[in-house]
């Protein structure tokens, strides 16, 4: 490799939005330094699931179990 022209890989520590910390390395700060995250896969939507409801615009849930009502598939 050429010399100077890669960033520092160091390791660095970073704390969750719960608290938790875990040791990596990165190129982000110098060495030793914390990165405190925002958003993290234990606090964010798009992997806890989020609050999901069924929106029922225009009465197309109830026209759905009127026409699926006699298949006898349980309750629908």
């Amino acid at each position: 490799m050429k010399p100077d022209t890669h960033p520092d890989y160091h390791t660095i520590t970073v704390v969750m939005t719960d608290g938790t910390t875990f040791t990596t390395r990165s190129c982000y700060g110098k060495e030793g330094d914390t990165l405190y995250l925002d958003v993290d896969p234990k606090s964010h939507p798009a992997w806890t699931g989020g609050a999901q409801r069924i929106v029922d615009t225009g009465g197309q849930v109830a026209k759905f179990r009127k026409k699926f009502q006699g298949l006898g598939l349980g309750k629908l």
